[in-house]
């Protein structure tokens, strides 16, 4: 049988729509193929997330007794800019792993498990239990919480130095290691964010010569 123009034109349009559903099928595939997967109690998104919350805490912790033991408005607007930013940042940790269905606390799992760096035996441990890299003894929280004016700016940027540079060497971790998504970009933005925060305080210091 042979076919005329109006009939061929038919054919050929069934054929193109039967190659493009395929091709739409196969495209669709792959998306769900690369879709993100949940990540697991012991994947470095999950112990990013838990650490730095932790991590965090303490940050804001500080900024709040240093508002309250100064008058300088420069440290009390740093001080204010962390305790926000990191705050913030905290809930946004903690509602990942809410969404994850993963515990904010993992038992007998030192921090830094994820970075191949659990089970810290520097001076920071002993009574203080592993600390993070950076993170304040309690001896230091409460020196802090002691003192007043010039000595306690003083303290509060010394220490709060030492906590970003934690801060950045955890998040460069999770830059290296975690998932490509919000979180990876989120710790490319403390990254960057605190290692700025780290020059200002060198600056600031210095201008409280310290």
């Amino acid at each position: 049988m042979r076919l005329n123009r109006t009939q061929w034109a038919s054919v050929t349009a069934v054929v193109l729509a039967l190659l493009f559903a395929g091709g739409a099928l196969t495209v669709a595939s792959a998306d769900r193929d690369e879709s993100p997967r949940t990540p697991t109690a012991e994947s470095a998104d999950a112990g990013f997330a838990r650490d730095m919350a932790v991590h965090h805490q303490q940050a804001v912790e500080m900024s709040f007794i240093v508002r309250d033991r100064t008058r300088d408005e420069e440290v009390r607007r740093l001080a204010y800019d962390i305790a926000n930013t990191q705050a913030n940042q905290r809930g946004m940790m903690l509602g990942w792993l809410d969404m994850w269905g993963l515990p904010k606390v993992q038992s007998g799992v030192p921090p830094m498990t994820w970075m191949g760096m659990g089970g810290h035996g520097d001076e920071t441990a002993g009574e203080d239990g592993e600390l993070m890299p950076g993170m304040a003894t309690r001896a230091e929280i409460e020196q802090l919480s002691k003192a007043s004016g010039r000595a306690a700016e003083v303290l509060y940027l010394k220490l709060m130095t030492e906590h970003h540079k934690g801060g950045v060497h955890m998040a460069q971790g999770c830059v290296e290691r975690c998932a490509p998504g919000v979180e990876r970009d989120l710790a490319q933005g403390m990254v960057e964010a605190q290692e700025s925060e780290i020059r200002l305080m060198a600056d600031m210091l210095r201008q409280r010569g310290a």
